[in-house]
C-alpha cells in the first residue's frame, strides 16, 4: 500500500523558515514525478513545486521561485520543501502528491489530476 505522509507544518512569523517532510512508503518512487501542492481556505488546491525523483528536474511555481527549494532523499524515501521568507500569503495545507513518471509529466506536473498518490496535508500558518 502506497503511502505518503506529511510533516514539518506549523505556525510562524513573517519571514521565517519551515521545511517539510514527505515520507514515502509502498514502492520504490525512483521512477516517479513527485510535488508539493497547497490548499488555502476557500481557494482551490494550487502547484507549488515539482521534481522528478531522482532530482534531476524541478519546476516552480512563480511566486515561490527563489524562496523555496524541492528536494529528495533516495535513502529516506523522503521529499522536502524548505521554505524560506514566509510570508501571510503562504497559509494553506500543504500536500505532497507523486505519480509513476511518463513522457507527458514534463507538460502535466503542475495539476492537480495528473498524480496518483496524495498525503493527508500538514497546516502551514504565517502571522503577520
Amino acid at each position: 500500500q502506497v503511502q505518503l505522509v506529511e510533516s514539518g507544518g506549523g505556525l510562524v512569523r513573517t519571514g521565517d523558515s519551515l521545511r517539510l517532510s514527505c515520507v514515502t512508503s509502498g514502492r520504490s518512487f525512483n521512477n516517479y514525478g513527485a510535488a508539493w501542492f497547497r490548499q488555502a481556505p476557500g481557494k482551490e488546491r494550487e502547484f507549488v513545486a515539482a521534481i522528478s525523483w531522482s532530482g534531476d528536474t524541478t519546476y516552480y511555481e512563480d511566486s515561490i521561485k527563489g524562496r523555496f527549494t524541492i528536494a529528495t532523499d533516495n535513502a529516506k524515501s523522503t521529499m522536502y520543501l524548505e521554505m524560506t521568507g514566509l510570508k501571510p500569503e503562504d497559509t494553506a495545507v500543504y500536500y505532497c502528491a507523486a505519480v509513476a513518471a511518463h513522457p507527458s509529466y514534463g507538460r502535466r506536473y503542475n495539476l492537480v489530476d495528473e498524480y496518483d498518490y496524495w498525503g493527508q496535508g500538514t497546516q502551514v500558518t504565517v502571522s503577520s
